[in-house]
């Protein structure tokens, strides 16, 4: 019989439905029922695409006698951390704070009061390598909570102290200047792994937020070291086994140093930064790996992860049914994607299949388990038949098409949606890809019909058409604004620049610190928790601090405002205190402090119309221009959409262009070639 979790949007706690665990949504009837019945409460956290998660539910929370345990002696509540990032902020604070580590699932147990007493991530059924099992930590909790209450209290207490107590240092509240952002740029250059790409040691996650600064700094500063390590991190990552060769986009990040094994869940906020990423990297440098990485990334979001409802989809899970012959069906990390040489020959024949393995380096011995190998690309292409290779790529993907497929978590999140909107916006302009900037649309349209309540605050998720009941964080009002903002510079539609302000205000009604400037990861009139979560440092994706920044910058750069300028300059004071000692953790904030450095250049394009192929010239050569965080607003010279517009006029009857820094504005020009010079560094 289903438990409560039965009639939840999240495609994670559907999977839990059918446990015999008594599970409870994260709720203040949960905790009212465990204060009834004086227990404690079991947190789990998790996610649909996290292999641990699958392994700990299949062997903990589908096996009657634990859930036995687990409902007599606690309530459990379970949540998904990317539908309640700020449950999981608190929480996995506390747990790194305990153990020094963490990760999902995340197991933590709590009072009635919220208050975390004991921590853990994943528990094995048994004792395992120093590891308890479950059922011991769960029966350790309970005599604990039995005969040591008091002590199980003031634990709990000092834990709820110690975070209320944690500041964030904001340096002096000046936004960095170029002292700051050479230290970081000195910074990244230490930790830069020169042979492999990337930075630091396994597991290898993507930079993509330092990838954006690095192109940013070398766009405004020339400087060809920034450069070179964008450019070759992107190609290691591009050639290595984190890169779907054969369908394009990324694996959440490599198991070792080389970027060859990846864990193989695809995440869409991923892709998306990613996708714009290779996008910028193309448009500074022009590398044609960078176009084709661009290209096939977007592609494969559009193909793999976009909804019915026009909306894109949180992840594809790691694991997959093996297709064993002999019908065990094993959920396999990795088995949609991985290829023996015995199954390149049963797909392409002898020879071909020769031609695959030295093209993919696929080995007998393999790169991955079981004499498997990931498809990477070690040697150069040119070595190769190009036509001969691209139908190989095509006959494998087909064969791929027929293995069973890894499962899709249909959830759509405000925030990565907002991570793809800017992306395939910006990379639809950049190659002429119209269908692209369409599939952006599609997904705005969703946030604003679906997301969006009458008071344009923003719902975090939503499923098969039916909004969920979780509200949005800053990073959801940051990211979707970011998208926003990039849709109205490619699209001239200045509807969605009205939109980005409207999420903006909240960020600074709702989410600001009046005083300070410093951001929350929730509103003010968010529901309460034993902290108001608050971090302004990236991990796989932009930090909702960092995001929001650097959306105001961008609003102030679209319509002069003032007070969306000088909220930004302070949210990125932040940035100055940490660029310079942890610069791998605030990429985005970094970028975005590049743009006010340069102004960021606000670029006017007017015409009659944009048929005129001297018109759209211009406007290419405006949405193609390297200057960080340059904004575009384009339309007759007697349109409103734009304030940039205002007051602009042709230049002898032809299209003209002006470059502004806080409106102060450049001669105009009817030049592609000189604003291409004035937009590039």
């Amino acid at each position: 019989m289903p438990n409560r979790l039965a009639d939840e949007t999240s495609p994670y706690l559907l999977q839990h439905a059918e446990n015999p665990v008594d599970w409870w949504p994260w709720s203040a009837e949960a905790f009212e029922e465990a204060r009834r019945r004086d227990v404690p409460v079991l947190l789990s956290v998790g996610y649909s695409s996290c292999h641990w998660c699958h392994v700990m539910a299949h062997e903990s929370f589908e096996d009657q006698e634990t859930a036995d345990v687990l409902n007599a002696g606690f309530v459990a509540v379970k949540v998904d951390r990317e539908e309640r990032p700020d449950v999981d902020a608190v929480y996995m604070e506390a747990v790194q704070a305990a153990t020094g580590q963490g990760g999902w699932p995340m197991t933590v147990f709590l009072t009635p009061d919220a208050e975390p007493f004991y921590f853990g991530t994943y528990f094995p059924p048994a004792p395992r390598h120093g590891m308890p099992s479950f059922r011991q930590v769960l029966e350790g909790v309970r005599q604990a909570w039995d005969g040591r209450r008091d002590e199980v209290a003031e634990v709990a207490g000092k834990i709820v102290r110690d975070l209320s107590g944690r500041e964030i240092s904001y340096g002096d509240g000046s936004p960095p200047g170029e002292q700051q952002q050479a230290q970081a740029l000195l910074g990244l250059t230490r930790e830069y792994d020169a042979q492999r790409g990337g930075f630091g040691g396994a597991p290898k996650f993507p930079p993509s937020m330092v990838i954006e600064f690095l192109l940013r700094h070398h766009a405004r500063t020339g400087a060809e070291g920034a450069l070179q390590m964008a450019r070759d991190t992107c190609e290691r990552m591009a050639r290595g086994g984190i890169y779907d060769q054969l369908g394009g986009g990324f694996a959440r990040y490599s198991v070792d140093r080389d970027w060859i094994v990846p864990h193989f869940e695809k995440m869409l906020y991923d892709n998306a930064l990613l996708c714009r990423v290779y996008a910028h990297l193309w448009r500074a440098t022009g590398s044609e790996l960078a176009r084709r990485v661009a290209l096939e990334t977007a592609d494969f979001m559009v193909r793999e992860l976009r909804t019915a409802e026009g909306g894109f989809a949180s992840a594809l899970d790691a694991d997959s049914d093996d297709g064993s012959e002999d019908g065990s069906g094993r959920h396999v990390e990795g088995a949609y994607y991985v290829w023996t040489p015995g199954q390149l020959a049963e797909a392409l024949g002898e020879d071909d299949a020769r031609t695959a393995a030295e093209y993919f380096g696929v080995t007998e011995k393999g790169t991955f388990e079981e004499g498997a190998s990931v498809l990477q690309l070690p040697q150069q292409e040119g070595v190769f038949d190009a036509e001969k290779v691209a139908g190989i790529r095509a006959r494998l993907l087909a064969r791929r098409a027929e293995r069973p497929a890894p499962g899709r978590d249909d959830k759509v999140v405000a925030a990565w949606n907002g991570l793809a909107i800017a992306a395939l916006a910006e990379t639809g302009a950049c190659f002429d890809r119209p269908d692209l900037v369409e599939a952006a649309v599609g997904a705005a349209d969703l946030l604003v019909r679906l997301h969006l309540d009458d008071q344009a605050r923003l719902f975090r998720t939503s499923k098969d058409g039916r909004a969920g009941i979780h509200a949005g964080v800053l990073e959801d009002y940051g990211d979707v604004a970011e998208g926003f903002l990039a849709l109205a510079s490619v699209t001239g539609e200045g509807v969605w620049l009205e939109f980005a302000g409207l999420l903006l205000d909240h960020v600074l009604a709702r989410f600001t610190d009046p005083e300070s400037g410093a951001l929350y990861d929730t509103a003010a009139d968010a529901e309460r928790l034993i902290r108001r979560p608050q971090d302004p440092t990236d991990n796989a994706a932009p930090s909702g601090w960092t995001a929001a920044a650097a959306a105001l910058l961008s609003y102030a750069a679209h319509t002069g405002s003032e007070p969306h300028r000088t909220a930004a300059e302070k949210a990125l004071g932040v940035v100055a205190a940490l660029g310079p000692r942890v610069p791998r953790f605030v990429g985005w904030g970094l970028a975005a402090a590049e743009a006010l450095l340069d102004g960021p250049r606000e670029v006017a394009v007017v015409a009659e119309g944009f048929e005129d192929p001297a018109a759209r010239e211009l406007l290419r050569t405006a949405l193609l221009g390297t200057a960080p965080g340059a904004v575009v607003a384009y339309g007759a010279t007697d349109s409103d959409e734009f304030p940039l517009l205002a007051g602009r006029s042709l230049r002898d009857g032809e299209p003209t262009a002006y470059v502004c820094r806080n409106f102060t504005c450049d001669a105009p020009t009817t030049d592609p070639e000189r604003l291409r010079t004035a937009l590039n560094g």
